[in-house]
């Protein structure tokens, strides 16, 4: 079972991709995971990757795409993976297909986790990180005990840059220019399900299973 899975930022699309790798006992996926361990590692790849991340530059789809299919080539993928975060855009699908492709494979599943940008916001910026320890909290769904002060530490907590409601504003902008185009490509191939992520967590998840199969 080979499952995409797509969403704004902030639309707790990470979430669920863990929930599927538990309990379907396949691999959940990230792009910075892969850069990371192939970096550590001092692979080919990876050596390849740092040298457009030490100048501050995205790393090239047919470069990020090789990484990928290598990682969906070790031994935990044989039975599926979830990819988090990739693909991000058309060329980077088409390049994944046609490399999947090659092997006899193709994607199952592409679940987008659908929540009104208006939510996000609000989500992404009630969100509080502790300046000790880097725990989180969300001022109204998961409030500390003392406001402003972490529960765990009792370091102050900020509103973190990334969370900030005109940066969150940004990123969606991106987002809707990048990566909302691979919902109709993922449309036209057959594969794409949505699920109504504004209800409860668990409730996202039951509709998620309900696509995948017990």
């Amino acid at each position: 079972m080979k499952i995409i899975m797509l969403g704004a930022p902030g639309a707790g699309k990470g979430t669920q991709a863990k929930k599927i790798a538990e309990k379907y006992h396949i691999p959940h996926i990230s792009t910075g995971d892969i850069f990371r361990a192939n970096i550590k590692n001092g692979t080919e790849l990876g050596k390849k990757a740092k040298t457009y991340m030490d100048q501050g530059l995205l790393v090239p789809d047919e470069l990020t795409v090789d990484l990928v299919i290598d990682r969906v080539g070790q031994d935990d993928c044989k039975d599926g993976y979830i990819l988090d975060g990739f693909p991000r855009t058309i060329p980077q699908a088409e390049c994944l297909d046609a490399a999947l492709e090659k092997r006899g494979e193709k994607v199952d599943f592409a679940i987008d986790v659908e929540v009104p940008d208006e939510n996000i916001v609000n989500r992404m910026s009630g969100r509080r990180a502790c300046v000790g320890c880097g725990a989180t909290y969300h001022i109204k769904y998961n409030p500390t005990k003392v406001d402003g002060v972490c529960d765990a530490c009792g370091e102050k907590l900020v509103l973190r840059d990334d969370d900030k409601a005109e940066t969150v504003q940004k990123r969606l902008g991106v987002y809707h220019d990048q990566t909302q185009p691979l919902i109709d490509y993922y449309t036209k191939s057959g594969v794409l399900k949505e699920v109504d992520g504004t209800v409860d967590m668990e409730d996202v998840f039951q509709a998620i299973v309900e696509i995948l199969g017990a």
